[in-house]
Order: C-alpha cells, then sequence, then structure tokens
C-alpha cells in the first residue's frame, strides 16, 4: 500500500530523506509475460519524486480482483483489454470505479489489438486516464505514462488529504466549541489535536490574559490540560516549571508571537483581538508535514478565539449567578421563609432536572431562576407577610399578587434565567389538579420548571419554621407529598423526589433551616 504520509514531499528531495520514501506502487495486469517483463526492464530505474516504482503483476482480470480489495493500494495500473474474455480490462476498469469505488487511482488501457476497443469508443464510455497500443512500450512514451499518472495521482491525494484534514479540522473544533466549562474545553482541545492531523500525540494547551484583562489570571501563563506525558503540569504554571523544550518553544512564540515547529513537534502561538495568548504544543512519533501544520495551526487560532469566548461567558454567568443569588437573598431578608430557603429550593429543583435528565445547561438556569420564585413578595406589604396567623379574604388576595407581581418584574430583562425565573415566579402556586392560582392552569400545561419549583419549595416550606408555626420534619413533608400526589403536584415528580428522600435528608443535615424573616 502506498504509504500518503510520503505523498507531500516535492521533487528533488534530499538523498538521505529519499532512502526512507517508500516506492510508488504500480500494478500491470496482462495476460501476456513478455509485457510484464519489457515493462520492468524498461521503467525498473524509474523514479519520481525521489521515489522509486514497485511492480505487482496479475495475468489476469480475476486475479487483478483479488487483488484490488481495497482502495488506495495503487497509485497507477497498466491494464491490457482482451485477457480471459474480450472485454475483461474494460469490465475490471468499471469494477474499480464502480464497485470498489476507487477514483483516485490512474488507469491506462494497453491493447495489442485497437480494434477490440476503438479509442474514442473506450475514452468516451470508460473513466480512465490514457489509452496506449502494447507497440509503445519505449522508454520514454512509458516515462510519459509514468510522470502523467503518477503525478495526477500525487495531486489528488494531495487534495483528499486537505479535504481530510479540513474535515477533520472542523469536526474537532465543534467538538471544542460544545465543551460546556473551561476544563472541559481544556481536555477537549487536547483530545482534538492529534485527530486534526489524524496521528497520536502528546501536549500542551495553555494561555495568557492580557494584562488589562478583568481576572485574577492576568498575565500569567495557565496550562488549561495536558496529555498523560505532561500530566505533572499545575492548571496554572509559570514558564520555568514547564518541561525544557515546550519552555524553549513558549519562549520563542511569545517573544516574536508566531508559531514555531521542528520535525516532530509544533508549537502554535495566536494573539486575540482582545490580547490574550493562546499556546498549543504537540510533538509526534512521526514527522509532521507542512500541510499538515498549517492544519493545526488553524485549529489553535479558533481555539484561542473559543476560549477567549468561553472565559468571557463563564464570568459573564458567574456574574449572573452572584447577581440571582444576590436577589434572592434579599427577598429572602424580608420573607417569613426559613434562613437557606431560596437555596436550598435551588439544590432540589436542580437535583430534579438532573434525574430527568435535563441538559445541563437548562439545569444551571434552573438553580439560578428557582430561587427566584417569591421575588414577587417584595410587592406586598410586611403587615401581610409577616402576620402571625391566618389572613383574611382581603390580605389573602392581596397575597396571591405575589406571583404575577414577580413575573412581570423579572419579565421586563431579556435574559433567559430571568426569562425563566418569570415563568415560574408567576405558575408555581398552580396545582397538577387545575385548583391553584393565579390562572388556574392544571397538569401539563403549568411548565415543568415551575412544576418542579412549586414541588421543592412545598418541602422546604413545610421542613421550615414560620412565623405563624414551627417547622415540620422533613419525613412529614415527603409524607404530605405522598398524600398530594397527582392532586396538587405532577404525580411522577412527586415520585421522583420521594425515591430520592435519602439525598433530601442529607441536604437538610448540611444545610438545617433555620428562622428567616427580618
Amino acid at each position: 500500500m502506498v504509504d500518503d504520509e510520503m505523498l507531500f514531499d516535492e521533487d528533488g528531495a534530499a538523498p538521505a530523506a529519499q532512502a526512507l520514501l517508500q516506492p510508488w506502487e504500480i500494478l500491470v495486469v496482462d495476460d501476456e509475460e513478455a509485457v510484464h517483463q519489457v515493462t520492468r526492464l524498461v521503467m525498473g530505474d524509474f523514479t519520481f519524486d525521489g521515489r522509486p516504482v514497485h511492480f505487482t503483476h496479475c495475468y489476469s482480470a480475476a486475479e487483478a480482483r483479488n487483488v484490488l480489495q481495497r482502495p488506495g493500494q495503487f497509485a497507477l495500473v497498466l491494464l491490457d483489454v482482451v485477457m480471459e474474455t474480450e472485454h475483461a480490462g474494460l469490465d475490471l476498469v468499471r469494477y474499480i470505479r464502480e464497485e470498489l469505488g476507487d477514483s483516485m487511482v490512474r488507469l491506462v488501457l494497453r491493447t495489442g489489438q485497437p480494434g477490440q476497443a476503438p479509442q474514442a469508443v473506450v475514452l468516451h464510455g470508460y473513466d480512465i486516464n490514457d489509452y496506449r497500443e502494447k507497440t509503445e512500450l519505449t522508454h520514454a512514451k512509458l516515462s510519459a505514462v509514468f510522470y502523467a499518472g503518477l503525478r495526477a495521482w500525487r495531486d489528488l491525494m494531495r487534495l483528499e488529504r486537505a479535504r481530510a484534514g479540513l474535515r477533520r479540522s472542523i469536526d474537532a473544533i465543534t467538538q471544542v466549541c460544545d465543551a460546556d466549562n473551561l476544563r472541559q474545553f481544556g481536555s477537549a482541545v487536547l483530545e482534538q489535536a492529534a485527530a486534526v492531523l489524524g496521528a497520536q500525540g502528546e501536549g500542551v494547551c495553555a494561555s495568557r490574559l492580557n494584562a488589562y484583562a478583568a481576572s485574577q489570571q492576568m498575565g500569567r501563563l495557565q496550562v488549561l490540560a495536558a496529555t498523560s506525558a505532561y500530566a505533572g503540569l499545575a492548571p496554572q504554571e509559570s514558564l520555568d516549571h514547564l518541561p525544557p523544550a515546550v519552555r524553549e518553544a513558549f519562549t520563542r512564540c511569545m517573544i516574536e508571537q508566531r508559531d514555531h515547529y521542528g520535525d516532530t513537534w509544533y508549537a502554535c502561538y495566536y494573539r486575540t483581538r482582545e490580547g490574550n495568548e493562546c499556546f498549543l504544543y504537540m510533538d509526534f512519533a512521526e514527522p509532521v508535514a507542512e500541510e499538515r501544520r498549517e492544519l493545526l495551526a488553524l485549529f489553535a487560532a479558533n481555539v484561542a478565539i473559543t476560549y477567549e469566548k468561553l472565559l468571557q461567558r463563564e464570568e459573564l454567568s458567574a456574574t449572573q449567578s452572584a447577581l440571582v443569588a444576590i436577589m434572592g437573598e434579599a427577598i429572602e431578608t424580608r420573607s417569613p421563609a426559613a434562613g437557606g430557603h431560596v437555596d436550598r429550593v435551588g439544590r432540589i429543583a436542580a437535583m430534579l432536572g438532573e434525574e430527568l435528565d435535563m441538559p445541563p445547561a437548562a439545569v444551571r438556569q434552573l438553580r439560578q431562576a428557582a430561587p427566584l420564585h417569591d421575588i414577587g413578595h417584595a410587592g406586598v406589604p410586611d403587615a401581610i407577610l409577616h402576620h402571625p396567623g391566618a389572613l383574611d379574604a382581603a390580605q389573602w388576595e392581596r397575597m396571591r399578587m405575589h406571583c404575577d407581581i414577580g413575573a412581570d418584574m423579572l419579565s421586563r430583562s431579556n435574559q433567559p434565567v430571568l426569562q425563566l425565573a418569570a415563568r415560574i415566579a408567576r405558575e408555581h402556586h398552580e396545582r397538577w389538579d387545575g385548583k391553584g392560582y393565579p390562572r388556574r392552569l392544571g397538569g401539563a400545561q403549568i411548565c415543568l420548571p415551575a412544576r418542579i419549583t412549586a414541588l421543592a419549595d412545598f418541602v422546604d416550606a413545610m421542613a421550615s419554621p414560620r412565623p405563624w408555626r414551627g417547622p415540620h420534619t422533613l419525613d412529614e413533608a415527603l409524607q404530605a407529598v405522598a398524600e398530594d400526589h397527582g392532586q396538587r403536584f405532577d404525580p411522577a415528580l412527586a415520585s421522583l423526589l420521594l425515591s430520592r428522600s435519602d439525598w433530601l435528608h442529607a441536604l437538610y443535615r448540611m444545610q438545617p433551616a433555620r428562622a428567616g424573616g427580618p
């Protein structure tokens, strides 16, 4: 089989390198032994791109079919037309092109009986690359055939290799962009970097934020991930502690702000518009051709941009989470809910979301949005919120308004988390049986996040002290859920929550309810 690792060497390779190059594989199919002998004799010392030729000989189309089981074995096939049948060679052409699906190999028909297969008819009806008579077995004519065929095959394989590399690069970038957080991102980079080149390698991925970045790591090198060969590197490493080869490569990249490479390693450098720098060092067991280095550089540039956007997204997400938590805690300070109520509701809601196999991003949004379910309490007077006994009809009507008040407050933002929180705020007092408020929705009319939050809110409210009563036990709260199965709560969610009682007990041991309010 021809080794396409060597396809990209240019004419005039150095003698030491030529000795290592594998020969061009050529298949001769002809039922005349003399044709095989003459071909070997005339072309035995032929070289192209510094590589010799190697002949495989078949004496019938049937024998050739057995040899041609795998596409890509041969660069050039010299094929007789008339062998065991008058059209054996032509049938073999169709077999190679259509059944094997090998569109790359160069096919040259050679015939001693031109009348059996007229040139114009054959060239029009069959996917061949040249047509010759056997009388043209001179060195000059065969050399022309070999040069044209091998050069065309080499160039086609270059294009195919570039397409394959581009497909791998695109797939690799897709995998990296799908990484959900910085840790997964780093791992994905190294998993895909070698895939870009179709080779196994070891490496380190690192970044350095510019000195003006609002980050704790500004100006310092941060190792995002490392393969097993570099597994001892700390997440935040200085250049001094990197392995010598990596340190030297990264230092040169920083100083000269460009890529550097050797025969079997490549160090990619990319500086984003924000001034952040990304470094990718990979070393391989085999030499890396120029085309592959270009793909790796393209990959590294996209990695840098993706990392920067992912970092910005995480910082934005962290800021959003902090603001949401502050909002929830602010409402809790004037709410009758026990201390830690909003955080436990978020934790329980997220647990149920995970158990339902919600996507990780959806679970995170639920974890942030559920604690805002009672933000509408901001529009309810303290005298009602902290009333020590049962509310009268007017007070109760005012209290029920907190659902719409909270939804109206939160829906003013277009942020997905706050839009979700608005829906939860409006619907978390609806009931599965349709007897809730404010709109008397029932069953699946109530959005799933609101059904989840309603269940979490109920359990924590029961297990927490209120101004007019002490707390119930967690088991009493779960018993109430079981009794309201299919009435107040989604029966599937209620069953799921009851099945996680051990998890709930662990949560309340870690974060016990305490009296809340002002």
